[in-house]
């Protein structure tokens, strides 16, 4: 699967959980909130996967630092 395909199914999902998100906690879909919270979800899956594979390297290298 390539980097394109990737960000395309976490744009979605992303896109989806907030409007979820959205209706679930203001009871209206605004396409503002919509917007800012699922560019924040793709963004911090895209950190979190930065800080995960960081991890193994560094596990891999001996050099892990807790």
């Amino acid at each position: 699967m390539t980097r394109f395909y990737i960000f395309v199914i976490r744009a979605m999902l992303g896109l989806m959980f907030a409007i979820f998100l959205v209706r679930f906690f203001y009871g209206e879909v605004s396409p503002f909130y919509v917007g800012g919270l699922a560019i924040f979800l793709v963004g911090f899956a895209y950190i979190l996967e930065y800080w995960r594979k960081k991890k193994e390297l560094e596990a891999k290298k001996g050099e892990r630092f807790d």
